[in-house]
């Protein structure tokens, strides 16, 4: 297979062409507006092929396919920073597993930091095997140390089942099950569950006899969450000293009542992963007579930039997944604008589902002359918030984008100029000061011009724009048509400088 890459750098337009040897050819078009076309495989990029690794679809006995493994997957995608247990590998080839990844709910939206749990989650999924979201409405009450240098603010209960419940309905609607993924294979929906069901009506002294007491102090003060604590003034509370423990018993909970064997998270989980096994193995099933099945473990990198800064906040805050937080435009700019290039293949390994094969193609462009800058940026960033948002919130951020571009033609709806609400220059507009009135008068009023006269100036020399279509009449008025969803108005005088009106 041979790969040639042609960019229209004179454009926004990038032609893809994809050569094969047997003579068959893809052309894929990307541009600022909406990237890949619909036939072609990239475009569908949650639903594609994995063309060099087909993992195989679950069989009535639960098998999956003997290979290839959703392990040799992830490690091809930088997304498998250690395992625990032997035998993972082995297992997940050969037998349908289920696994779980826990969600504690800190804030009333899961942020990018938590994608990589939920893909890896999702990559299992594709490859047959069961995947369990599991939301801490108990260990949320007491918090992680894992990471932090200082002990969690405590949330009331309150606030913990609010965020439950806008957490959970972000990881039903990212893991739901979308049939065969265009790849054939059959999917087990995900579920969502609530470590406060079995922690819920559990006492102080329960948890000291049936938990406690196969925990060794001096194993739980070699995890390095716990010594990175004590080496500073703060020290570290009991309470969050057994965060582990908690932890740890989910592991054995859901093994003997789901008949979970992995447990997936990122690399500061490793310790709490360890613990579960501990316990898994010392309490076996609910009677304590049989032994568990063998368990596993599995960590992920933290997702974080070549130089250690960890992704996930910008300077106005935390890069929320939930639309409620964070709009998908503010989403689709901050993986364009904050990826460096030194970065931005490793991200398209870990955050999509590109077929490795079409990420290498475009690493190899990235170093001639005719690659266009942020090309891989606009990838990345399209292919994930279409992941996170759906197409839906992908077009809204394309057109917004599109909308505060220089000069953009982008057709607007009531969605996109939402989107751009909190990114443009705003002005607040009675319906007397802008229905009927002169479009010079209404620039003045809503702060685009200091006079008339210089408005009309700019009209007559075709630099404004309503709704971004072009105006040329110095005597243009504003008429209830122009406003769009019959409230807003965007108003542009020259490429750049750009107000969006509310018409109250």
């Amino acid at each position: 297979m041979s790969w040639t890459w042609c960019f229209r750098s004179s454009s926004s337009e990038v032609i893809l062409d994809r050569v094969i040897s047997q003579g068959r050819r893809v052309v894929c078009q990307l541009n600022a507006r909406h990237f890949f076309a619909a036939n072609c495989p990239l475009r569908r990029a949650h639903a594609p092929q994995y063309n060099s690794i087909p993992a195989k679809a679950a069989s009535s006995d639960g098998a999956v396919g003997a290979q290839p493994s959703v392990i040799q997957i992830l490690r091809e995608r930088g997304l498998v920073q250690d395992t625990a247990n032997e035998g993972l590998e082995a297992t997940a080839a050969e037998t349908s597993l289920a696994l779980y990844c826990g969600f504690d709910p800190t804030a009333d939206s899961l942020h990018l930091g938590h994608l990589l749990s939920i893909l890896v989650l999702k990559w299992f999924q594709r490859s047959g095997h069961k995947p369990i979201a599991l939301l801490g409405g108990a260990t949320g009450r007491v918090g992680d140390p894992s990471g932090r240098s200082l002990e969690r603010p405590v949330l009331s209960v309150e606030e913990i089942e609010s965020n439950v419940r806008a957490i959970q309905g972000t990881l039903q609607s990212l893991l739901r099950d979308t049939g065969s993924e265009g790849n054939g294979k059959a999917q087990h929906p995900a579920t969502v569950l609530n470590n406060l069901e079995w922690f819920g009506g559990m006492g102080m002294l329960a948890f000291l006899r049936d938990i406690g007491k196969f925990a060794r102090v001096n194993v739980m003060l070699s995890r390095e969450s716990v010594k990175q604590r004590l080496s500073r003034d703060e020290g570290i509370s009991f309470t969050e000293f057994t965060y582990q423990l908690l932890q740890g018993f989910d592991f054995v909970h859901l093994c003997r009542h789901h008949g979970v064997r992995l447990q997936i998270g990122g690399s500061d989980q490793m310790g709490n992963i360890l613990t579960g096994l501990e316990l898994a193995r010392k309490l076996g099933d609910e009677g304590g007579q049989q032994p568990l099945p063998p368990c596993y473990g599995l960590v992920f990198p933290l997702l974080t930039t070549s130089d250690g800064t960890k992704m996930g906040k910008s300077a106005s805050g935390a890069i929320w997944l939930s639309p409620d937080k964070l709009s998908p435009f503010k989403f689709y700019q901050y993986l364009v604008t904050s990826v460096p290039d030194a970065d931005v293949i490793r991200f398209l390994k870990m955050l999509t589902f590109l077929p490795l094969g079409d990420i290498e193609a475009l690493q190899a462009s990235m170093g001639t002359p005719d690659y266009s800058p942020n090309t891989a940026q606009r990838l990345l960033a399209s292919e994930v918030t279409r992941f996170v948002h759906g197409e839906e919130g992908l077009q809204q951020a394309l057109n917004a984008t599109q909308a505060l571009a220089p000069g953009g033609s982008t057709q607007l709806d009531a969605a996109a100029l939402e989107a751009i609400a909190q990114d443009a220059p705003t002005a607040k507009l009675s319906r007397q000061e802008v229905v009927g009135k002169p479009l010079a008068d209404v620039m003045v009023a809503a702060g685009l011009q200091p006079s008339k006269a210089a408005s009309r100036r700019m009209i007559k020399g075709g630099g404004v724009r309503i709704n971004n279509e072009k105006v040329s009449d110095e005597a243009q008025t504003l008429e209830g048509d122009d406003l769009i969803d019959d409230r807003m108005l965007l108003l542009a005088a020259g490429k750049k400088n750009k107000m969006l009106v509310h018409v109250t």
